[in-house]
């Protein structure tokens, strides 16, 4: 499809919004104490606002998708990033535990759908051949905001006061609104598609019947889990492992937030001179090892830090080639799939994280959780290998039938 506008701005109204959501979702974890001092609740009940948000996301990625799925791409994404922007401001006013418990669940609400939908937008508004940079460019937000947002939001919360880190969110959404509304064109051939989806209105039901679709998505929960069981655990690493100063900390999130930055393109690349499946492969295998890796050398101090720039890199390769292999696979259905697997992430997230704590609970050294984060990147290899095997297999057999059909 030829474009006949700069895409460029409406591009970057995209990694705008990824930013505000990569802010609002690592934010907390770094105002957590003054969270619960505010609220007058205990750390760990703290720590149920995070939950709250991530079960938020994987509530609202396909229900939102769903639920707008008829409505214009632009249209949505503004209704998205208002109710973002609304729910994130209120945060900053919670009186109480479960005010701000209910404002961070419905503050996730709208991130799976806004990156869902926001795919498939990029993918459009990408030159040929360019559609994993194109996301690529939407995901640097979220990269961005782990190098810059958090570190600024968490000095904000902790200098001043924690409400300041949402009104920060929602500045960061009313500019992405702002932005969405005056650089983001209509796109060409929605009007079409929409007539499409009239006549046809249950096309999007298959989605939910399309196990290449599912395995996709337990390749996303269970692969990127990987990462989340070693990040999850990073300060004890740094400060019982490494035995470093706890303020090496932040600047060890900041490396590995380098890192997701750099990797983030790089896999966009991948995605482009490999198949997305194969690229994905290639990165898990990669997280996979270097995962065991820092198991056996975190305790060096210079290696940690190493590991940790290494581990945002790689991990991040992941994020455009997954997002495309599952636009790929969910045809006729494309928002709903691409949202459907933001979902799958943050289960990763919080499924890397439990299960990286269990040896901890019996005794072992924190560096298990990055032989735990090694095993189940190595299960998304698995996973990855098992689709591709598949499609192999479903090819020779449409090639069978066509030549039965022919003989016959």
């Amino acid at each position: 499809m030829e474009k006949k506008f700069n895409n460029k701005k409406a591009l970057l109204s995209l990694a705008l919004g990824g930013f505000g959501i990569g802010l609002t979702e690592f934010v907390i974890m770094g105002i957590l104490p003054e969270v619960a001092n505010g609220l007058q609740v205990s750390i760990p009940e703290a720590g149920h606002f995070i939950a709250a948000y991530a079960l938020g996301v994987v509530v609202g990625a396909p229900l939102l998708a769903s639920m707008c799925d008829k409505l214009p791409s632009r249209k949505m994404l503004l209704l998205l990033m208002v109710w973002f922007t609304v729910f994130n401001t209120l945060s900053a006013f919670s009186p109480n535990y479960y005010t701000m418990l209910s404002m961070r669940f419905l503050s996730g609400l709208p991130h799976g759908a806004f990156f869902g939908i926001g795919s498939i937008v990029a993918t459009t508004l990408a030159k040929e051949g360019k559609a994993a940079q194109a996301i690529a460019i939407m995901f640097s937000g979220l990269t961005v905001a782990n190098l810059i947002g958090v570190p600024l939001g968490t000095y904000l919360g902790q200098t001043y006061s924690w409400s300041i880190s949402f009104f920060l969110v929602g500045i960061v959404g009313i500019l992405t609104f702002l932005s969405i509304f005056f650089w983001m064109p209509k796109i060409d051939g929605e009007v079409k598609q929409q007539s499409d989806e009239k006549e046809q209105p249950k096309a999007n039901v298959p989605v939910f019947k399309n196990g290449e679709l599912w395995a996709i998505i337990a390749l996303t929960a269970i692969g990127t889990g990987g990462f989340f069981a070693w990040y999850s655990y990073i300060a004890p690493l740094i400060t019982d492992v490494a035995n470093l100063p706890e303020y090496v900390v932040s600047y060890a999130m900041v490396i590995a937030g380098a890192g997701m930055v750099l990797g983030n393109f790089i896999g966009a690349r991948m995605a482009e001179v490999y198949k997305p499946l194969k690229s994905v492969i290639i990165s898990l295998t990669a997280m996979s090892l270097v995962l065991l890796i820092n198991s056996f050398f975190a305790f060096n101090a210079i290696v940690v830090l190493v590991l940790a720039f290494s581990i945002g890199l790689i991990t991040f390769t992941v994020a455009a080639p997954l997002q495309m292999a599952i636009i790929n696979s969910a045809k006729g259905a494309e928002k709903i799939g691409a949202s459907m697997n933001q979902s799958a992430f943050n289960i990763g997230n919080a499924s890397g994280a439990y299960l990286a704590g269990l040896p901890l609970v019996f005794g072992f050294s924190v560096t298990a959780a990055s032989v735990v984060g090694a095993i189940l990147a190595g299960l998304g290899v698995l996973i990855a290998v098992g689709i591709m095997v598949y499609r192999k297999q479903k090819v020779k057999a449409e090639k069978q039938k066509k030549q039965l059909a022919s003989c016959c």
